[in-house]
């Protein structure tokens, strides 16, 4: 199944093409003669961003149609989704990226972040997700200064699994996904266990009753 992106004249998502993404990783989530998922790019760049006059809407709050949220989609994919980079991934693209659960970029691929460029925060979770793999002060550089990193650089602090030539891209991640294939179905399927973890507002409350429980009952200390 095609999964619906930018078109090649244009590089950036409209609102439309968003939600039409979202829908098709809906649907192959659904599929069971599907196992892993490897999201591309159609032309120059694998997405250079989201039409902001054409998708205002997804700017104005916190509150959002889970099911026309692409990324949202990804994350609550069970199976894994393989990102192939074929060129820019700027901003929206970049979060979408990150959704994915494994990089292989193309040598001319750039990642960039242009949220604070246009005065907008990240919708989808790139200020906590970046961080996290590459640590906070190399996420704040990538943020702050809106300058392309490049595939190798990248690969270097660990956000992309493997940088290939442009014309092996495709190649490299059926490789992997032929790999995970042959494995046991339902481990595979189980990628969330391999995540970083990713605590809700419900869990860390939890843990912190259970921390101080502990705390309460433990004895005074003598110094």
């Amino acid at each position: 199944m095609e999964i619906p992106s930018p078109l090649p004249d244009k590089l950036i998502f409209v609102h439309r093409e968003s939600n039409d993404m979202a829908a098709a990783i809906r649907s192959l989530a659904s599929d069971d003669s599907v196992r892993v998922i490897i999201l591309s790019g159609s032309g120059r760049a694998f997405c250079s961003g989201v039409d902001l006059t054409a998708a205002e809407d997804v700017f104005k709050g916190d509150v959002k149609d889970v099911d026309v949220d692409p990324v949202v989609q990804m994350e609550l994919c069970k199976k894994p989704i393989i990102g192939a980079i074929n060129g820019f991934a700027v901003t929206a693209g970049f979060e979408i990226a990150l959704a994915c659960d494994l990089l292989v970029a193309s040598k001319e691929a750039k990642f960039m972040d242009t949220h604070a460029r246009f005065g907008i925060f990240p919708s989808w979770g790139l200020s906590q997700k970046l961080s996290r793999i590459i640590g906070p002060n190399r996420a704040r550089e990538v943020s702050f200064t809106a300058a392309p990193v490049t595939a190798e650089q990248t690969e270097r602090w660990g956000l992309v699994n493997h940088v290939v030539d442009g014309h092996e891209l495709l190649k490299k991640a059926r490789q992997i996904a032929e790999a995970m294939i042959r494995n046991d179905r339902d481990l595979v399927l189980m990628k969330g266990v391999m995540r970083i973890m990713q605590v809700t507002k419900e869990q860390f409350k939890k843990m912190r009753e259970f921390i101080a429980s502990r705390n309460s009952n433990k004895p005074p200390s003598k110094l």
